[in-house]
């Protein structure tokens, strides 16, 4: 009969102790066990190499792509506009050569590097020795790095040929009265064709330093073909530096196009590990 009047409610064996200090799940009024959430904004982590979707801001793929891309095509661009326009950045070109020209023997070998004849062997030799390795071990689309490679080579010509006529520069005060030197064959033939090789030749490289040996090899190669051009007065500087920016956009293009497929392809049988490291 006393047990009516009003009194603080009383815990009840067998409830949930949802609420309760020290019960599983304390401090969450909407869960009873002490799982997390199934998506925590807390724990959520950007994408380590900052792909497309990561919350910004976070360096990553379209940076990438814009210096390996944009920054060559919009330097391409800037120096074809000089030069159709004859700019001032034109007039600074004509001093530096005037400068530099000094034919001889030397510079003029340096040239010959960037020769058709000279350069597109060297990367025939590279395709068919990659293509060689790659179906030796029995690798998927074995073919593909040399067929990329190989219509990249194809396009400079394509690519090249109708600039020098859209541009319709003139030789430098050394060579016979002519216009079309703009931008340089020989630069664009030397840069896709060593470049190229070097591309397809890195993945096969065990060490760091034998990379980093093939990548300054081929640097030092372009460089020299670059400065025997302008010293024997072929070119202009702005012919050369035009080439490597628009060579630039190639090989970016043909490594992207590398890299995608390397990350598909398994490197031998039923994705053994028999390939390059």
């Amino acid at each position: 009969m006393g047990d009516i009047g009003p009194r603080p409610p009383q815990l009840r064996p067998g409830r949930a102790l949802a609420h309760t200090t020290g019960a599983s799940g304390s401090g969450s009024p909407h869960r009873s066990d002490s799982r997390s959430p199934q998506t925590p904004r807390g724990v959520r982590r950007s994408d380590p190499d900052g792909r497309l979707g990561t919350t910004p801001p976070v360096p990553g793929r379209p940076t990438s792509l814009f210096l390996l891309l944009g920054l060559p095509a919009l330097l391409f661009a800037l120096i074809t506009w000089q030069v159709v326009a004859d700019g001032p950045l034109v007039r600074v070109d004509e001093r530096v050569s005037r400068a530099l020209i000094h034919p001889d023997r030397f510079s003029e070998l340096l040239a010959d590097l960037g020769n058709v004849q000279v350069a597109v062997p060297v990367l025939a030799a590279v395709l068919l020795h990659v293509a060689w390795r790659a179906r030796r071990i029995g690798r998927d689309r074995w073919w593909l790095p040399a067929t990329a490679a190989a219509v990249l080579m194809a396009l400079v010509p394509a690519l090249v040929v109708p600039l020098k006529e859209l541009t319709d520069r003139p030789g430098t005060p050394v060579m016979p009265p002519a216009t079309g030197y703009f931008p340089s064959g020989h630069t664009a033939t030397a840069t896709v064709a060593y470049g190229s090789a070097t591309l397809l030749l890195l993945p096969w490289l065990r060490t760091a330093y034998a990379r980093r040996e093939l990548l300054i090899a081929c640097l030092v190669v372009n460089a020299a073909v670059g400065f025997g051009l302008i010293r024997r007065g072929y070119h202009w500087p702005l012919d050369v530096a035009a080439s490597w920016c628009l060579c630039g956009v190639l090989l970016s293009s043909l490594w992207l196009l590398l890299s995608r497929s390397s990350r598909r392809t398994p490197t031998g049988p039923a994705g053994s590990r028999t390939g390059p490291s």
